[in-house]
């Protein structure tokens, strides 16, 4: 894969036209979020000649100023254009209203993020989720998932279901390659992995670990097939905590990042004592430096402040170096790594060293 340097060669006037991109960025965000939500962005999209000031502000009930304000912000962002004093929108509005992974992106920092960034600079200091508090009272973010409010609960799995769910497919053949009589999902979150395996193989047992909330929102979606498997509740950060044996597959799906280094060492000691002798383990997650586009990385990388400041304080998205390192340290070798899985997934087989 290549380098990442998102290194630009820009003019002296370009590089502080995007310094100041950045210095307003919170601003844009809401701007262009309100627009999208009151509908504004809609009508401009289906006016075949645009919209001006005056008819968004009727048609929406809004005050001519609170609409001007918005577009004037979505304006310099390049998310509308405008002619004669009719709004139209541009390529970028036509990605905030339609594309779904921008929409979940959008949500996913309103909802769960916006707030508790601003205690970002605690949590690195501290080396705990200092803005979580912004949802709730928890240790961390994945013992009040059952409990966040509707729409923020919505954002959350919306935003960790977009990139799994587009990769599940395509890696079923490749997990089940081995006729598996066992396997093991590790951080089971809400079961829909183990779903598809059970779909995907009429004869496969699973085991599911996550703490008792999650395993109790997995058991609730898959009662019909309660026959096929077992759920073992885990504090996962604790050393002591064993993995049940006798797995021919332990699969682990964007759940290392939720831990820091030392707890993924742990975790991958586990694993191997619990891993048959001629098993495999399957490390399903989005590494920023494997990725074929600066988009993907961008992404990735972006979202580590999110398990600084709320889900955790101590974990982040890794280079795809740190988790080959750390599963070496506990006894297992890569086999094999996969990348272009889905939107943005890399595939990692380990098996004892």
């Amino acid at each position: 894969m290549k380098s990442k340097t998102f290194a630009k060669s820009l003019s002296a006037i370009d590089a502080r036209f995007e310094a100041q991109k950045i210095a307003f960025g919170p601003v844009v965000f809401q701007c262009v979020r309100i627009a999208r939500k009151w509908g504004l962005l809609e009508s401009i999209d289906r006016s075949p000649n645009g919209s001006s000031i005056e008819e968004l502000a009727a048609h929406h009930r809004r005050s001519d100023y609170a609409v001007s304000v918005l577009l004037e912000s979505c304006l310099s962002a390049g998310i509308v254009g405008m002619k004669e004093d009719r709004y139209y929108l541009e390529k970028i509005g036509d990605l905030v209203l339609h594309d779904p992974m921008t929409q979940v992106n959008f949500n996913f920092n309103q909802e769960i993020c916006y707030q508790g960034l601003f205690e970002l600079e605690a949590a690195l200091e501290e080396g705990r989720p200092a803005g979580l508090k912004s949802l709730g009272n928890w240790d961390t973010i994945y013992r009040g998932l059952s409990s966040l409010s509707p729409v923020a609960k919505s954002a959350w799995f919306e935003f960790d279901h977009l990139y799994s769910d587009s990769a599940f497919a395509l890696v079923l053949p490749i997990v089940f390659a081995s006729q598996p009589a066992t396997l093991m999902d590790i951080g089971a979150n809400t079961g829909k992995w183990a779903q598809r395996c059970l779909d995907f193989d009429s004869s496969v047992k699973l085991t599911l670990v996550d703490l008792p909330e999650q395993i109790a929102i997995a058991r609730g979606n898959l009662e019909c097939s309660l026959s096929r498997l077992d759920f073992y509740e885990a504090d996962l950060l604790n050393s002591e905590t064993a993995f049940p044996a006798g797995q021919d597959v332990i699969w682990m799906s964007q759940f290392l990042s939720c831990f820091d280094k030392p707890s993924i060492l742990g975790i991958f000691q586990r694993v191997k004592a619990s891993l048959n002798a001629d098993g495999n383990v399957y490390v399903l997650d989005t590494f920023w430096d494997r990725q074929r586009h600066d988009i993907a990385a961008y992404c990735i990388i972006n979202t580590s402040p999110y398990f600084t400041a709320l889900a955790n304080g101590v974990s982040k998205m890794y280079p795809s170096e740190a988790y080959i390192k750390l599963a070496k340290l506990a006894g297992l070798q890569l086999a094999d790594i996969r990348d272009d899985i889905g939107l943005s997934h890399s595939l990692m087989k380990f098996t004892h060293a």
